[in-house]
């Protein structure tokens, strides 16, 4: 009798729950036609009304990518060209220069040409700012220069480049770029292997495996993934190199949506290299997604120690769907969550402030989770280390300087008042420093912190309002203020600039390759964590052994 009750009551709840879940459906549906409805009205209304001749194909464009932004900086549209871009991009039936390149201010430059790749056989160097491509004057070229420089292997491309203020030419012959995921592993002490990753393309767990059991042969009996400046890729490759690790059968990540259908848990599958063998991750605040999920896991199994500067907070999971026409939308379907529970997500995108900024949870907000043996962890977006090291986080005059390229530009200079370094690797002295220092000074470096911005919107506004000559002396002293404001922190923070001069200096002559080298017996995070890896009672204590 209690059975059937409990069935009878059961019933109803059930199937108003699916009522519920239906007109719901139905709803949004109803909303969605109603708004597609609207704007075609209006698009329509608006091209066949307007004053002068509109452009549909690029209005529509402009409309779906703005609309768009206003979700995540994931979610994006690609037109029919766009695909095209993006389908060159990511085949291997194109080939490239085998460099990294930037277009800022209208300027392509290059950042980094690969060692024995197109871009450095044919003599470009860090800092050289190409003008023409081929027929292609860059200056009357405002499309994505960079497919300029694609094409079939073997294929040739006339280049005319801007050098310290001389013009150059040169021929690239274009050949297939496979650029590694593991570029360097070595052993740092006799018994400490390292292995750097520095992203997850289809051939990362392969490459982190053959390095990892290459360093075991070699006698290594600790190893140290670094994975700093790694900004993540492929999901499974994240779960494969966790499994060389951990047995088979581990939850890695979960994906969760308020769609069914993307709610995935993604587990090890395969038999592991070493389970037992002591591991030590570094991370930085440019370690993002399948890097994460790799430290993430790792650190929730009680399975590696977690060093370095909490991570990026990329969380979001993206899957591109095709559209009509040859187009296509990649969307955000889903939240990556660790082991413990983690949400991985540092920016709340659903909720931003009054300056349309997503907003990132308050450290009082955090909630705890706990690892396998107990551990104390929190979310907050990102990975927290285990072992905070206040080296790893830049300091915001020093963020500056890299993203506007001030060290970047001051090492161009002296890598040409310098031509015979070699592998030497010199010592960065106080009068250099005074040198880098009277360099930004000269070329009028903006630092552009967000005091700074906020100065340059007032000043326009005030300009505007044609009040401008009336605070000029408040003004004045303001920037005044600032710019020794900045002085003041180039000082406070002159030994990590310093390290940052000397990194770029290094590749310049050596490539990436010396610059790992050089970091084996001199990079601080490194050192300290193969201290920690060398103080078994410390580090078994972190894990809760």
């Amino acid at each position: 009798m209690y059975a059937f009750l409990k069935k009878k009551y059961i019933i109803p709840v059930v199937a108003g729950g699916l009522l519920y879940v239906g007109a719901s459906f139905r709803n949004d549906f109803f909303e969605i036609a109603k708004q597609i409805e609207i704007f075609t009205t209006m698009f329509k209304t608006v091209n066949m009304n307007y004053v002068d001749e509109t452009n549909p194909g690029e209005l529509m464009d402009k409309a779906i990518k703005n609309m768009l932004m206003e979700l995540d900086p994931y979610t994006v549209y690609f037109n029919e060209q766009d695909v095209v871009k993006f389908k060159i991009n990511n085949t291997g039936e194109y080939t490239g220069i085998g460099a990294m390149i930037t277009r800022k201010e209208g300027k392509l430059i290059i950042k980094e040409p690969y060692k024995n790749y197109p871009a450095d056989k044919a003599g470009l160097k860090a800092g050289d700012e190409i003008i023409q491509i081929g027929d292609v004057s860059l200056s009357d070229f405002k499309d994505d220069a960079s497919q300029l420089l694609k094409g079939s292997k073997n294929a040739k491309i006339d280049i005319k480049y801007l050098r310290q203020g001389k013009t150059n030419n040169t021929t690239l012959i274009l050949e297939e770029v496979d650029l590694k995921a593991v570029p360097f592993f070595s052993k740092v002490d006799d018994k400490t292997g390292y292995i750097v990753l520095s992203q997850f393309n289809a051939k990362a767990s392969q490459e982190t495996k053959q390095a990892l059991e290459k360093l075991k042969a070699d006698g290594a009996q600790k190893i140290i993934l670094d994975l700093r400046g790694n900004p993540g890729g492929l999901l499974g490759e994240a779960v494969n190199i966790c499994n060389l690790f951990v047995p088979s059968g581990e939850t890695i990540v979960t994906t969760k949506s308020h769609i069914e259908k993307h709610n995935n848990t993604y587990r090890t599958s395969r038999a592991p290299v070493d389970t037992e063998i002591p591991l030590v991750i570094l991370v930085d605040g440019k370690s993002a997604s399948a890097s994460e999920i790799v430290a993430g896991a790792l650190q929730d199994l009680d399975r590696a120690v977690v060093v370095g500067a909490r991570s990026f907070g990329k969380g979001l999971v993206q899957r591109p769907i095709d559209l009509t026409y040859g187009t296509q939308v990649k969307v955000t379907i889903s939240r990556y969550y660790t082991p413990s529970g983690r949400c991985i997500q540092a920016l709340d995108y659903a909720h931003k402030d009054k300056d349309g900024k997503a907003i990132r949870t308050d450290e009082k907000n955090y909630t705890a989770f706990k690892t396998r043996k107990g551990r104390t962890v929190y979310d907050g977006g990102g990975i927290q280390p285990d072992v905070e090291l206040s080296e790893t986080k830049l300091s915001a005059i020093t963020e500056a300087l890299v993203k506007n390229d001030g060290i970047f530009n001051y090492v161009t200079r002296y890598y040409y008042k310098n031509p015979a370094m070699g592998d030497k690797i010199p010592t960065i002295t106080d009068a250099d420093y005074t040198d880098f220092k009277k360099f930004l000074k000269d070329q009028k470096f903006a630092f552009d912190t967000e005091t700074e911005q906020s100065m340059k919107k007032t000043l326009e506004a005030a300009k505007k309002e044609k009040i401008d000559e009336d605070i000029k002396v408040e003004v004045q002293q303001l920037l005044t203020a600032l710019q020794k404001s900045d002085e003041t922190q180039l000082n406070k923070h002159q030994a990590e600039i310093k390290e940052l001069i000397l990194d770029e200096i290094i590749k310049r002559y050596q490539y990436k390759e010396g610059l790992y080298q050089y970091y084996t017996k001199n990079n601080s995070e490194i050192k300290k964590a193969t201290a920690l890896l060398n103080n078994p009672t410390e580090y078994n204590k972190i894990l809760l052994k």
